[in-house]
């Protein structure tokens, strides 16, 4: 009995493990345009050669250039910004008694 529990826990931990590697996004290529930006960008802010920019690399940027990588997509992702709900619709319920 204690094996077959063995089992079914490995079985479960496995397919587990597989729906999450396929439930990861594809890295998105760069577009020539963009990649011509981004190695630009390299040249002239990765002072470690790492070939990333990391925050303060990014910080260093002049805001022409941080304007020129927004231009072609490249920088941080905006976050949607959610307007707060008006209270009137998340106010519950009056009761009332007949």
């Amino acid at each position: 009995m204690k094996k077959l529990l063995v089992a079914a826990l490995g079985l479960l931990c496995a397919t587990a493990i597989m729906l999450q590697a396929q439930d990861a996004k594809p890295k998105k290529e760069l577009t020539p345009e963009q990649q011509t930006v981004m190695n630009e960008m390299l040249t002239k802010y990765d002072t470690n050669k790492d070939g990333k920019l990391d925050k303060a690399e990014r910080a260093a940027m002049t805001k022409e250039d941080k304007e020129k990588m927004a231009k072609v997509g490249l920088g941080p992702k905006k976050k949607k910004v959610v307007p707060p709900a008006d209270a009137s619709t998340n106010a519950p319920a009056a009761a009332t008694d007949k």
